[in-house]
């Protein structure tokens, strides 16, 4: 068997990625002709090595563009890493209908130690990292290729306003939160509120929701939650050289920025 017939096999069961050690367990050559084989395959654009030893199968559909959904090879791909993922931030907005915002990049959470970005030509992936998660935040969905994880809306506005400064500001996301508000279950912010554990990225988040006009119920449970442990003041958007002074909300979130909200 050849490479190539290996990746026909893969296909015709929508899988649309594969790791070296499968070529070496499943076709009877030496590691140097399997290589070789490889080599030429990237050559013609049919796969991309988009990781040491992982490569992606670019099928006639998404060979102009040269890469796949993050969804079709996700979950592969972390098994190979051995490392927890979620798909997050923007990209998992998406997945919940909130596409205000088009990006050409896919974000990731792992777990620790952080992954490198990967990006080469058109494939951008984006890591962050978190020590603390919960699967109950975390929703199974199904694509051509199998399951993969996504953040569910709640989890994923969190996590836009927790990583706001490395991904464009508190107003780039405002409009996706927006958005994303209208997906919330009560059943997902209690069970969020259970084990998150960035204080202020949940006063960020009431403080916003004040703002925007989010439902009250929602608003409430989140400052209960606040109210039963001690919670200090915050800068609406994080800056290192600066500190919040005197605040005039419940929230105690310090604006020390203008939202506009594009949507």
């Amino acid at each position: 068997m050849t490479v190539a017939n290996y990746i026909k096999q893969l296909l015709s069961h929508e899988e649309y990625s594969f790791f070296i050690g499968e070529l070496m367990m499943n076709i009877n050559k030496s590691e140097i002709s399997i290589k070789s084989e490889l080599s030429r395959l990237v050559a013609k654009k049919e796969i991309i090595n988009l990781r040491k030893g992982f490569y992606l199968i670019i099928t006639p559909r998404y060979s102009s563009i040269q890469k796949l959904p993050i969804e079709l090879y996700c979950e592969k791909l972390f098994k190979y890493l051995e490392r927890n993922y979620y798909v997050a931030l923007f990209s998992a907005a998406k997945f919940h209908g909130a596409s205000h915002q088009k990006i050409q990049r896919d974000y990731i959470i792992t777990e620790q130690p952080k992954f490198n970005d990967i990006i080469k030509s058109t494939i951008d992936i984006r890591f962050f990292t978190s020590s603390n998660w919960s699967d109950t935040s975390i929703q199974i969905n199904k694509s051509d290729a199998g399951i993969y994880k996504v953040s569910n809306p709640v989890l994923t506005i969190v996590d836009l306003i927790h990583h706001q400064t490395k991904i464009g500001g508190i107003n780039r996301i405002l409009a996706t939160i927006e958005e994303l508000s209208e997906e919330i279950k009560e059943s997902d912010l209690i069970e969020l509120l259970r084990w998150y554990p960035h204080k202020s990225s949940l006063q960020r988040f009431g403080f916003i929701m004040e703002e925007l006009e989010i439902d009250e119920e929602f608003q409430e449970l989140l400052f209960l939650k606040l109210k039963i442990t001690s919670f200090y003041p915050v800068l609406l958007s994080p800056n290192l050289n600066e500190k919040p002074g005197a605040v005039n909300n419940r929230w105690k979130v310090a604006v020390n920025i203008k939202l506009e909200n594009d949507l």
